[in-house]
């Protein structure tokens, strides 16, 4: 079989947004609410506070996003619902008309493809919020709602807000407010179908898909794809899964998954010890011990074995999320471990993802700690932004960092050296995570030409034959091309 994938995910640059926290309309006439007591927007965040970010915010700050290089934009939901985060879908029908609704999604949708940023929305289509129109109804009606097998009842009555007695229904993870529909039901699977395909007819460039592993039902994912790809064929399918993933990337389901596999020993290399525990703790992607340059190589090796390569270009590859800490807070406040993170995020294969605010180096601990309001300019870290900058125009400007070849050329002590190639261009990424400056002579003969140009960082390159000696500086990189 041959495996098909969106190309524009090839060549995009995503921006993670969390829409309550990037940016508040300064029209607030425009507003639902205006007098709401919103959370102060620089204070810690809580659990169920709201900062009051908006989709006319977001609009106005298009202009910023674009400048960054960013062509693709993955919004965490958007949908009607009572949480911050609105991974408790209240109507998939309906844009929170906190964000602003159906209309000022669609102007903001139209805003983006005239800038050819493209909008990915996320599916919670495992379980719902239990404040959801079919769920209320078997509250109210008990055994006699029409509803009743949408959702995996286990006995009477229903408790969704007291634990001192049995739920009597299944919630995700055992949270009552998230009932868990039944998807062996028909007409459950027809209402999710119909939703993906609403909301792709609407103009949406894809789904993010929220926990897919815990839908068990036979071709349900199968018959998903079908269904959107039917519609724009272009439509880009990622699925959340942190672990090894080839039970859903076969071709018949999900283009990538958020490459959690690739986060984990990114940190771990680049940061080394200096990774905070607590703010790892319970996470399933593995960011400590600290590697060295040859542990390294073999995790991005098996990686990059794990999967065709067509799948490959299509993952979306990310340092941090709204579910992980921030990578600065991880790193004790290291400012090189962020730098040097996002260059090997920059030039692996796949879709690099920039969860906003990383990029002007906003730090942020455990949840709600990592959904912390977008900062203003006197706080942002302009070192972290321009490199952020230049490497994402890099990327753009040279299709070897999107889709050339990957091959390790050296991986020893705290060095790692590997080349992007695709037919004539070559480029030759160097990273030393190591407190010393370090040295390294690498065979290129499997190289057409010799990448003499510093194109970014700094390092001292000096060739001899088809052998390079390099000598990067301390904890710092390189690319040559």
């Amino acid at each position: 079989m041959q495996i098909q994938t969106p190309d524009w995910v090839k060549h995009a640059v995503f921006y993670q947004i969390f829409p309550d926290r990037f940016a508040k309309s300064q029209q607030p006439h425009k507003r639902l609410l205006n007098n709401a007591k919103w959370e102060d927007w620089n204070a810690t965040p809580t659990l169920q506070g709201y900062k009051g970010g908006d989709l006319w915010g977001i609009l106005e700050q298009l202009d910023y996003i674009q400048s960054l290089g960013i062509n693709a934009i993955y919004f965490t939901p958007i949908f009607q619902s009572a949480c911050n985060h609105r991974y408790h879908t209240h109507d998939y029908y309906q844009v929170d008309p906190i964000l602003g609704g159906n209309e000022v999604f669609k102007e903001l949708l139209d805003a983006a493809h005239e800038r050819n940023i493209k909008i990915v929305l996320d599916g919670v289509f495992n379980h719902a919020s239990r404040g959801i129109f079919f769920f209320h109804d078997i509250l109210e009606n008990g055994p006699h709602s029409p509803w009743v097998d949408w959702f995996k009842i286990e006995g009477w009555p229903l408790a969704p807000y007291t634990g001192d007695a049995p739920a009597n229904y299944e919630g995700w993870a055992g949270i009552r407010s998230l009932p868990v529909f039944n998807h062996d039901n028909p007409d459950v699977r027809e209402y999710i179908m119909e939703i993906a395909e609403y909301w792709i007819k609407f103009g949406i460039d894809g789904w993010r898909l929220d926990v897919p592993f815990e839908i068990k039902t036979p071709g349900f994912w199968q018959e998903f794809r079908q269904r959107v790809k039917a519609i724009n064929p272009d439509a880009y399918i990622v699925g959340e899964v942190w672990r090894d993933s080839r039970e859903w990337l076969d071709g018949t389901q999900f283009d990538g998954v958020m490459n959690y596999l690739f986060t984990g020993p990114t940190i771990a290399f680049t940061a080394g010890d200096r990774v905070n525990l607590e703010q790892v703790k319970g996470r399933d992607y593995k960011t400590h011990p600290p590697l060295f340059a040859a542990d390294y190589a073999e995790k991005i090796e098996d990686l990059l074995k794990l999967y065709p390569w067509e799948i490959q270009l299509t993952q979306l590859n990310l340092l941090a999320s709204h579910d992980t800490a921030r990578l600065i807070t991880i790193a004790g406040g290291d400012i090189a471990s962020v730098e040097l993170a996002t260059l090997l995020l920059l030039t692996f294969p796949g879709a690099p993802s920039v969860y906003y605010g990383d990029e002007v180096g906003l730090p942020g601990g455990l949840d709600p700690d990592c959904r912390r309001g977008f900062p203003s300019a006197e706080n942002w870290n302009l070192e972290i932004l321009d490199l952020h900058k230049q490497l994402i125009s890099l990327r753009h400007q040279y299709p070897a960092l999107r889709i050339g070849k990957y091959k390790i050329l050296y991986a020893q002590g705290e060095l790692y050296i590997f080349a992007r190639t695709l037919e004539t261009e070559e480029l030759i990424i160097a990273v030393n995570v190591g407190t010393e400056t370090a040295n390294g002579n690498i065979d290129c003969s499997s190289l057409k030409t010799q990448p003499h140009q510093v194109l970014f960082g700094t390092g001292e390159v000096e060739w001899n034959g088809k052998v390079v000696g390099l000598t990067i500086p301390a904890r710092t990189g390189c690319i040559l091309g």
